[in-house]
Formats: structure tokens, sequence, C-alpha cells
């Protein structure tokens, strides 16, 4: 939660730098910042690992850098992602939209494999050794952040448009922004206009409907793995049903570019949003109905599995919206701004579970979470009427 927070409080200032500065010099930062961060974070697990001879006091104040390491990591982490997922991918793509709908689909596709690898590589090392697994996850990015640094920069020589100044002023904030910012009347004025330039703006509406995606219980991660433990399933059918999601998510970045090249992002996103609607609205009326724990808590397994297809899908077909839509020199502000929300909808998801702590209560979490995914879908079928004038094809339906 306070990992969330921080991304949150940090938001503003993450898009002011990438808006202003040059591309290359805050990634590598962000690259930098990331890997130290995780490198003495490792330091510190191991040191709380063989903490015979630390005394209460010592044990307190390690655990504290540990979650001040926690927030450097993701504030590095949310500033290399909004920098080359919504600035680098558009320059380099060259205003091909076939081909921004490519490298994006592969992108995914790599981060939803390494999501699934790496976490099951170290739990596996983690059995046999926990000290084992805290060096090789310490020795791992101490190895990867050199080749970071310098590949990123191979990158840029590459693409000699990323190196040219952005195409128009930025707008949104005046020249004293980056000074006000110090002071907090002046770090106000600046969240105010970031949010203001966000609800302003077009794609807002598909972006704001991606974020709300992340208020849910609904995935694979601690909250619901801990209900299914709770109700009975082992973590080799964790690690099972994990896996296959991963597989059936990883669809989705197959399913998405071929989609979106045979009609427009905007209609496919809907298309979706609505396959995730229809799995997960039938998954909470079977959780409902059926008095078995461990038949309710399967029928939870297989119908969020099936309903990740949907969220990736629109989570591909928004990121193009937003890169097509938003300027070159506001891409930083408002993609910080939008990931300021979805990780305040994660942060809500966590209070959410933490208010309601007893597996007999997972299934209100759960309606928050489906109602989430019904209201993304309105906002989006708003933002599609309005943008196209109608929600069904007529001729289409016609044929």
């Amino acid at each position: 939660m306070v990992r969330s927070a921080s991304a949150i409080l940090f938001a503003t200032g993450i898009g002011w730098t990438i808006d202003h500065k040059a591309r290359l010099p805050v990634v590598r930062s962000s690259i930098v910042a990331g890997r130290l961060a995780v490198i003495l974070s490792s330091i510190g697990f191991w040191a709380l690992w063989t903490r015979d001879s630390i005394t209460a006091r010592t044990d307190t104040a390690i655990f504290s850098i540990l979650i001040l390491l926690s927030c450097v990591e993701k504030i590095a982490s949310m500033a290399n992602l909004v920098s080359v997922e919504r600035d680098w991918v558009v320059v380099i793509a060259g205003g091909s939209e076939p081909g921004l709908q490519k490298l994006n689909a592969r992108m995914r596709r790599i981060d939803l494999l390494c999501k699934l690898a790496g976490p099951l590589f170290i739990a596996l090392i983690n059995g046999a050794s926990t000290t084992i697994a805290i060096w090789i996850t310490l020795g791992l990015n101490a190895v990867s952040l050199p080749i970071e640094y310098f590949a990123i920069a191979q990158v840029h020589r590459m693409t000699p448009k990323l190196g040219d100044p952005r195409l128009t002023p930025a707008v949104h904030a005046d020249s004293s922004a980056g000074q006000a910012t110090r002071y907090p009347l002046g770090q106000m004025k600046e969240i105010y206009h970031s949010f203001r330039l966000y609800f302003q703006h077009p794609a807002c509406l598909p972006s704001f409907a991606l974020a709300l995606l992340y208020l849910t219980v609904l995935s694979f991660g601690g909250q619901m793995v801990t209900y299914l433990l709770i109700s009975g399933f082992n973590s080799f059918y964790i690690a099972l049903v994990r896996s296959l999601s991963v597989i059936i998510e990883l669809s989705a970045t197959w399913i998405a570019p071929r989609a979106m090249s045979r009609t427009s992002p905007n209609r496919v996103a809907m298309w979706f949003l609505s396959w995730q609607m229809l799995w997960l609205a039938a998954t909470v009326t079977f959780f409902w109905s059926e008095p078995t724990a461990i038949v309710a808590a399967s029928g939870l397994s297989a119908g969020t599995i099936l309903s990740r297809v949907g969220l990736w899908g629109y989570d591909l077909c928004a990121q193009v919206i937003i890169q097509t839509e938003v300027q070159d020199d506001i891409r930083g502000s408002f993609s910080s701004t939008e990931a300021a929300f979805q990780n305040a909808f994660e942060l809500l998801s966590y209070a959410l579970t933490i208010a309601l702590p007893h597996p007999e209560q997972f299934k209100y979490p759960m309606l928050v979470s489906v109602a989430a995914v019904f209201a993304a879908g309105g906002i989006y079928a708003y933002y599609l009427r309005k943008r196209r004038g109608h929600l069904v094809h007529v001729p289409c339906t016609k044929a």
C-alpha cells in the first residue's frame, strides 16, 4: 500500500520530468534507481533473514529502509514504463499504427512472460534455500543494470528522432513549473494543471476506463491466491492456474493486433471489454449460487482466467488510442496521471481486503471488482458513442 501511495504522490513530478527533460537520461536514471533499489533491498532481506545477532531496533530500522527502497523501485518503474511505453514506442513506430500495434503486443508479451518466469524461478529456488534466492535476485539485478543501461542507449542511437526536441512546447506548465514544484503551493498548482489537462483531454475516457480495471481482486495476485489457499487448494494448483492464466493472457497479444488490423482499435476495445464483462458476470453468478467452497473457488479461477483475454486485449487497444491521440509534449503528464489513478484503484483494492479480511467476506470485494469492470465498460461505451455516434455498426448487423 505504501508503494502505491508513493507512486500517486510522485506521479505529477514524473510526468513533468518526462515531458521536459531529454529522453535518454530520464530512462537511464529510472533504470539505475530501480536496479539499485532492488540490490540494496536484497542486502536488507539477507540481513533480516540472518538476523541472529540483530537487535529489535536495528530490525525495525532495516524494515523501514526496505519500505523506502520499495517506494523508490515503484517510482523508478513507473517512470520507466511511462517513458518507454507511452513515448519512446510512439517515436520508434514513426507514425505507423500497424507498427505501433505490433510493438505494443511484443512488449506486453515479454512483460507477461517475465511476470510468469521470474516469480516462478525465484519461488523454486526459495523452496531450496531462501538465502540463495536472495543472492540470485541481487545478482540478476546487478547483471541486468549495465545491460539495460547500454541497451537503451543503443535503441536511442538507432532511432535519431528520440534525440529530437518535443514537437511543440509543453502547454500544460509554465517555464517556472520545475522550480515551483519545490514548494507546496507550486506543487499543488502543478498537480491541479496535470489533472485538469487529463480530464479535459479526449483520450481521458478510455484511459480512465483502463485505470478503473486496476480496482480488482480478481487476478492471481496476493488477495485471490490467499483466498484459494484458504479454500483448500495447494501451492501446486496455484502455480498451475497462474501459468494457465499467463498463457491465456498471452493469446490476447496475438488476437488484439490482428483484430485491430481488420477494424479500428476503438471498436475492438469495446469487444474485449464486453468479453471481460461477460465472463466476470458469469463467474460472480456461479460463485454466489454455489454452496461448496472449493467448487465455487474452482469456478472463480476458471472465469477469472477466461476474462483476462478481455483485460489485456482492452489494454492493448486503449494503449494505441492513447498513444495516437495524446500530443507529444504532454505524453508524460497525461500517462503519469493515468498511472496515479491505476495505483489509487490498486490501493483501494488492497483496502477492501483489509476491511473485509475473512474468507466468507471475499465475495464483497469480488462484487466491487466486477462493478468496476462494468463501470469501465460504461465509460468506454459513452466514449465510443460520443466518438462514432453509435455503439452497434448497423450495416454489419444487417449483413
